[in-house]
């Protein structure tokens, strides 16, 4: 069975030339023109990664990244024409997998999509249930499942990637290259800016949880999961 992406776009060019390219790559592509539309295809078609414009009718792109979050860890890219530093950290923030900004080669394009697929796909072919413990806080890998004094907290995919290595390397300092190395992968295309953001969410749910551990910035090198028993 070949991977399905869908596409939102309300420029119907758009749409057609990247069904056209990625059918010639071996893809199935599903198309999507507004919002709404994009969360009953979404839900219909079960795509294996979304590749998502910001700027729609009826649901911009933030509120279907967040619907589809809701329900679903499948990979999105997200697109916007303003490559901003806002529109990226608030992507990253609901769940984005990746950014890129129009107009975009379409052999980055692809080359972003492959790369988010196999970390998708090397995250989701876990068969043991990987699960790291610490006072009053619980990650599972395997559910991707956060638990903070006993209870489930919502969290998007990669921030708990990236809390249960740090938690499983506890009191090991890693550079930011280094994270995004482990974590989003060696060909991860963005910068290291992702890291920081992921971090800042983190330690908003965390705060406060216990004193025995926290996430400590090493300042001129990078983060560590520091616990003191």
């Amino acid at each position: 069975m070949s991977t399905r992406i869908l596409v939102v776009d309300d420029d119907v060019n758009i749409c057609d030339l990247l069904r056209i390219y990625f059918e010639n790559e071996g893809y199935e592509i599903i198309v999507a023109n507004d919002g709404v539309e994009a969360v009953s295809s979404f839900k219909k078609y079960e795509p294996d990664l979304v590749f998502l414009d910001i700027m729609l009718p009826k649901k911009d792109g933030w509120q279907v990244c967040r619907e589809i979050r809701e329900c679903s860890s499948k990979p999105i890219i997200m697109v916007t024409a303003k490559g901003e530093t806002f529109d990226k950290v608030l992507g990253l923030e609901l769940g984005a997998d990746d950014f890129v900004c129009k107009p975009f080669d379409m052999k980055e394009l692809s080359a972003r999509v492959k790369a988010v697929l196999r970390r998708y796909s090397v995250r989701d072919t876990k068969s043991e249930d990987e699960v790291v413990k610490f006072e009053n806080i619980e990650i599972s890998r395997m559910k991707y499942e956060l638990k903070l004094n006993g209870k489930p907290v919502d969290i998007p995919p990669k921030e708990l990637e990236l809390l249960y290595f740090l938690a499983s390397n506890f009191n090991h300092v890693f550079t930011r290259d280094q994270l995004l190395d482990k974590v989003w992968g060696f060909d991860y295309l963005g910068d290291s800016r992702t890291v920081d953001v992921h971090v800042k969410r983190l330690r908003e749910k965390l705060e406060g949880v216990s004193p025995k551990w926290r996430l400590k910035t090493v300042w001129g090198v990078g983060y560590k999961f520091e616990y003191n028993a």
